[in-house]
């Protein structure tokens, strides 16, 4: 595999997907330059098996939490208004401080594209257009991958609340 080709083709995308976090435009150069880094050393784990670019976007993810945690940065947590619209529950459970815990919680263990399209809307505040192009499909595509990723959300906080409500 010619990683300088990969390193040209997708180094602009890795950064654009890591401005969609919190972080300033220099920080996320320097998280795309440590990501590519990263790739580079474990390429030979790569099996071709998924696209490129999503293999990138988790490594990409996983440094700047990484980053994230040895800087000390926390994350600003959204206010309701700056919240795209979710549906009035999921907002307010994202407001309970526990709630979100259990949503991030569920987040966490989402299989892919819901998780990553999840988190690239309600806490990237990407548009569906800007999230499709990142994974190659149409703004449709991610309208409904983030429609079912809130779905499963809500039914995991109701199926919660409702062992809550049973003891």
């Amino acid at each position: 595999m010619d990683f300088d080709r990969v390193y040209r083709d997708y180094f602009q995308d890795v950064f654009l997907y890591l401005r969609s976090f919190p972080v300033e435009e220099g920080l996320a150069e320097e998280i795309a330059q440590e990501t590519f880094a990263k790739a580079l050393r474990s390429i030979h784990r790569f099996d071709g098996r998924k696209d490129i670019r999503a293999w990138l976007f988790t490594i990409a993810k996983n440094t700047y939490y990484t980053v994230c945690r040895r800087e000390n940065i926390y994350l600003p947590q959204e206010t309701e208004q700056e919240a795209p619209d979710l549906g009035v529950d999921l907002t307010e459970q994202l407001a309970n401080e526990e709630s979100a815990f259990r949503v991030h919680q569920f987040l966490h263990g989402m299989s892919e594209p819901y998780k990553e399209v999840f988190s690239l809307r309600v806490f990237g505040e990407l548009p569906f257009e800007a999230i499709g192009r990142l994974f190659g499909k149409s703004p449709g595509w991610a309208r409904v991958v983030f429609y079912r990723a809130k779905q499963q959300i809500i039914a995991y906080m109701e199926a919660m609340e409702d062992e809550t409500d049973q003891l």
